[in-house]
């Protein structure tokens, strides 16, 4: 699966326990309706990908949904999910002239000099 949105915060990378497990977790929000502030954690070597991103950045990221089962000390059941992302992708700012295409400078073109505005053509107008 994909999530696509704006970097509202990155965390540091956290270690827990005496193996080294490594977490990081961002947030994005998503461009919707109803913008949605989505909690993804990248865990073990994947808490390197977010090391070139910055807050204000649009991205698209690839995540896996985790659920996990545990029973407290009282035996209920208790269910918690994650969002783990495993990829990363920076998107170009809506809006920005970079998403429109070239246009040539207007010294490209040579003036029309032989013009006659009695030839016949085929446009509609």
């Amino acid at each position: 699966m994909e999530l696509q949105g704006t970097i509202k915060l990155i965390d540091e990378t956290k270690t827990y326990g005496n193996n080294g497990f490594r977490k990081r977790e961002m947030v994005i929000t998503t461009e919707e309706q109803y913008p949605q502030h989505i909690l993804i954690e990248f865990i073990q070597d994947k808490c390197d990908l977010l090391n070139n991103y910055k807050v204000g950045e649009p991205v698209k990221i690839s995540i896996n949904i985790r659920g996990r089962e545990w029973t407290n000390p009282q035996g209920e059941v208790k269910y918690f999910n994650s969002i783990q992302g495993w990829r990363i992708e920076k998107l170009q700012e809506s809006g920005t002239e970079e998403n429109m295409p070239p246009v040539p400078p207007i010294e490209a073109f040579e003036p029309a000099d032989e013009l006659n505005e009695e030839d016949h053509d085929d446009l509609p107008f």
